[in-house]
């Protein structure tokens, strides 16, 4: 079989069939199949890697994407909340002196002196223009009901009309809120 078959090359070389087609026919049937075999699998595995590649940066850059835009809105929130309680120790520290000058002006008042009484009430609107122009609210405390978010209650005293009960009979010092934050709550007298 072995002279057969090389006999049969021998043969087509002496008729002139090119030796190169021969050879170049058995390889590239075994080549061009175990090569188109072997790089369709390859080129697959790598267009699997590339997609896997492009799909985990993907989701990284989202992921990135979503921690910058947490931390910029945070930043902004804070930002505003540091704008809004800015001024709160000033105010913190001049609420003393507009409660002093609201009982001098309770005590002149029952005096009769005018003129000392007109120039401190020109004072107190001014100052008191000046806080709630940055934020500052005085909470009406009188006759609403008693809430502890608001309210501290200093004394309970027997309730003139049964209406009354559980509700703010008089202020000892009013509350104030700073931007929708209460400041300083009421001290209030509730009645029982």
């Amino acid at each position: 079989m072995m002279d057969q078959a090389t006999n049969e090359e021998e043969v087509l070389r002496e008729e002139g069939a090119p030796q190169d087609a021969q050879e170049t026919t058995a390889p590239q049937d075994e080549g061009g199949e175990g090569a188109d075999g072997e790089d369709a699998p390859a080129d697959n595995a790598e267009e699997a890697e590339d997609a896997e590649g492009a799909d985990e940066w993907r989701d990284k850059y989202l992921r990135l994407y979503a921690e910058f835009d947490n931390f910029r809105k945070r930043t902004m929130r804070e930002r505003g909340d540091l704008v809004r309680s800015a001024g709160r120790d000033l105010m913190e520290a001049l609420l003393p002196v507009l409660d002093d000058f609201e009982r001098a002006m309770a005590a002149a008042e029952g005096q009769g002196v005018e003129q000392d009484m007109e120039g401190t009430k020109l004072i107190v609107q001014k100052m008191r223009g000046i806080l709630e122009s940055k934020g500052l609210k005085r909470m009406e405390a009188k006759g609403a009901e008693f809430d502890i978010d608001l309210h501290e209650a200093i004394a309970q005293v027997p309730s003139p009309d049964a209406d009354m009960k559980g509700k703010v009979i008089d202020v000892v010092e009013p509350g104030y809120k700073l931007h929708d934050t209460v400041l300083r709550f009421a001290k209030v007298v509730v009645g029982n």
